[in-house]
């Protein structure tokens, strides 16, 4: 599967990226692939070959650029939980400073980037996220509704809270049909219901699932909480929003 690694021009300077998309020539829809909190890294490019074999052109940004490139921590092969507080002690920091402004202006950037690509189809794209990663493909889709069609989350970050810049604030923007795949205890019932509630009445086309089983993270093979029925059912899911948005 053909793969690079471009460098994308930020507000605050250049990020780098990886990109996979299907060897067949011509132009495919263009997917948006934000990582969880550990960052890019070789289990995150290889879900993006998976969706490229798929007829997609994904591009996978390092969100933590200006901390370095990606990989962005010296992680092991496989994080296990007791490697889980030392890491985070690193991460926390980095995640803190990507406050909603700069996530915002990045994900200009990335569209930009992403759209302009020639094997990227006219039209708009799918923002996909992993944990905080779902997090930023909302803040992408409700920030760039006419650019944004599809979104998906699975195991999400936090999506409802009682910040004034909470992702659930701005569903009323969105345009783009659904997906959460929620690990079971990743969000109260009480949130369940409140983004349920601002889905409806903003007239979105989604699904909310709990996946049975699962933790957070289940879809990461190079984590112990990763659940092979769980990412089985991802992948169903991610797969069946793509061809309904934009092979229907």
């Amino acid at each position: 599967m053909p793969a690079t690694t471009p460098s994308i021009p930020t507000p605050d300077g250049r990020s780098d990226a990886f990109a996979a998309y299907p060897e067949e020539g011509g132009t495919h829809p263009g997917v948006l692939l934000y990582p969880d909190a550990f960052g890019p890294r070789p289990v995150l490019w290889d879900m993006a070959r998976e969706l490229a074999d798929h007829g997609y052109y994904v591009l996978v940004p390092n969100v933590f650029y200006l901390h370095r490139p990606a990989p962005v921590f010296d992680l092991p092969d496989h994080i296990t939980a007791e490697h889980r507080p030392t890491l985070f002690g690193q991460i926390m920091p980095l995640i803190e400073a990507h406050t909603t402004e700069r996530a915002l202006s990045d994900a200009g950037a990335y569209l930009d980037f992403l759209t302009a690509q020639p094997a990227v189809g006219a039209g708009p794209v799918a923002a996909i996220g992993y944990c905080m990663g779902a997090v930023l493909a909302m803040r992408t889709a409700t920030a760039h509704p006419d650019r944004v069609a599809a979104v998906a989350g699975f195991h999400p970050g936090a999506l409802v809270t009682d910040q004034p810049d909470s992702p659930h604030r701005r569903i009323p923007d969105l345009a783009a049909k659904v997906h959460l795949g929620l690990a079971e205890g990743d969000m109260t019932p009480e949130a369940i219901t409140e983004i349920s509630h601002a889905f409806d009445a903003a007239g979105v086309d989604y699904s909310c699932e709990i996946y049975p089983g699962t933790v957070h993270g289940y879809t990461m093979s190079d984590t112990d909480a990763f659940d092979a029925a769980g990412s089985g059912r991802h992948w169903e899911r991610l797969l069946a929003l793509l061809e309904s948005t934009f092979k229907a």
